[in-house]
């Protein structure tokens, strides 16, 4: 089982992630989306086409573009 934690909290936790360059990618619905906010941030990727970003929020405390999808 794979887990992203932020202070302390699990925001996402599954046993179905893809590793693409190192980095584990978890399905939506394995991620726990009252911890996300969305972000006006957009970015584009060769692999992926356009990213769209979320602020992950825990009591709180922003990480600014911590998640994308």
């Amino acid at each position: 089982m794979v887990k992203a934690i932020w202070k302390g909290q699990v925001l996402a936790e599954s046993n179905k992630t893809v590793i693409v360059d190192r980095k584990h990618y978890f399905p939506i619905e394995d991620v726990k989306k009252e911890f996300l906010e969305n972000s006006q941030t957009h970015t584009v990727c060769s692999w992926k086409g356009e990213a769209s970003y979320y602020t992950v929020v825990v009591e709180g405390e922003k990480n600014k573009d911590a998640a994308w999808y």
